[in-house]
């Protein structure tokens, strides 16, 4: 998904209509992007990240180790990282958010599935509750409000739009004008509005969906074909709801900016269960050895993959580089992940193969722990 930040201007990743060809193929891109992947992939990996809070914890824990120093340290350089690659690199990131949600939902870790969840599907509400809250009191806004929200977040006119192609066409000093302010947006006013409530509820959901086995492939073939099956089967007719109710009212900020997101913002949560599902039941299955391990290996290598996606995509697209930004169809963006994607699945077996972590992984653990980590395996 992050393809549609790095190759066009901001407004376009809520509204399609905002920048860019949207007719023939590269509607079809979009809409199944939307569909498929949209909020969908983050769900998982906040989902993720919580399950990861407890596993780490419970192993130092078992061994009667102190888990909270490591803990905090970890989360502490997470949210470093965040805020230097967000500030200088890319205004999309998520490691601050995530680091910020580590520092809370770290003292949950050992209640209970059902109070993990239901906790958990309560703090994913507040932000969707704050969202329609703004829904409905739209209309007693001045209209200087509205147009403001139009003009710098949903439908920029020609001259904001020509303002942001040249800063990200730019050299870096150039970015920074829009990067920084943006940047600092998103980890303040748009983390207390959506990200904190959506990513640290999920984590919540997260654990304790570990706790019950579902990570781990350990549910019956029948539960996660259940799992697939209601996900999809009920998630995808609701974003595809949602994309109607949008087009009824022509993407009007009025109507789609707040009210038009939930349809996504909801459906997004039972479409990720279905993904999981799918995930499990090939994980359950006998042989495509080659394959689970090559995927292994990008996940081993996360946070790497994560940060070398977004040095690859901003050198293609920002000025720095090849500055394409703006440039790009939606079409042509997703040939572009393809390209980025087999390129990691070529690259971290490969590096793995040599040593014990990715560049950055390594980083991160050394500076939690406090000393270089062994970095090479031995032959």
């Amino acid at each position: 998904m992050n393809i549609q930040s790095f190759s066009m201007i901001g407004a376009a990743y809520m509204n399609p209509y905002a920048y860019g060809d949207l007719t023939g193929v590269n509607y079809g891109v979009w809409f199944l992007r939307h569909l498929l992947a949209d909020s969908k992939f983050m769900t998982i990996f906040s989902l993720l990240f919580g399950a990861g809070v407890v596993l780490m914890a419970s192993r130092r824990e078992a061994t009667d180790r102190s888990a909270a120093g490591v803990h905090y340290r970890r989360m502490f350089w997470l949210i470093v990282f965040g805020f230097l690659h967000g500030l200088f690199l890319w205004a999309g990131d998520i490691l601050f958010t995530y680091g910020i949600c580590g520092l809370w939902i770290y003292l949950f870790r050992r209640r209970s599935p059902r109070f993990l969840i239901i906790a958990g599907i309560v703090v994913v509400s507040v932000a969707s509750l704050l969202t329609m809250f703004w829904q409905v009191t739209m209309p007693y806004w001045p209209p200087e409000a509205i147009d403001q929200v139009e003009v710098e977040w949903w439908a920029p006119p020609p001259e904001e739009v020509q303002n942001e192609l040249d800063a990200y066409r730019g050299d870096w000093s150039e970015q920074q004008t829009l990067r920084g302010p943006t940047s600092v947006f998103m980890q303040t006013n748009h983390l207390l509005t959506e990200y904190l409530w959506r990513a640290g509820g999920l984590m919540l959901i997260g654990m304790a969906l570990f706790k019950l086995g579902i990570f781990g492939a350990a549910r019956s073939r029948e539960f996660y074909i259940r799992m697939m099956s209601l996900g999809f089967g009920l998630g995808l007719p609701i974003v595809v709801f949602g994309v109607l109710y949008c087009n009824d009212h022509a993407w009007d900020v009025r109507s789609a900016f707040f009210g038009g997101s939930q349809f996504n913002y909801w459906g997004s949560l039972l479409v990720a269960a279905g993904w999981i599902g799918v995930v499990m039941l090939v994980c359950q299955r006998h042989g495509w050895d080659r394959e689970k391990m090559t995927l292994a290996a990008v996940g081993r290598m996360a946070l790497s993959c994560y940060l070398l996606q977004t040095i690859i995509c901003t050198t293609i697209f920002y000025g720095h580089g090849f500055g394409l930004y703006g440039s790009v169809s939606r079409v042509g963006q997703a040939m572009i992940v393809v390209a980025v994607w087999g390129l990691l699945l070529v690259f971290c077996p490969l590096w793995l193969k040599r040593f014990r972590f990715g560049p950055f992984e390594w980083l991160w653990r050394s500076l939690t722990y406090m000393k270089l980590q062994p970095m090479k395996l031995e032959s």
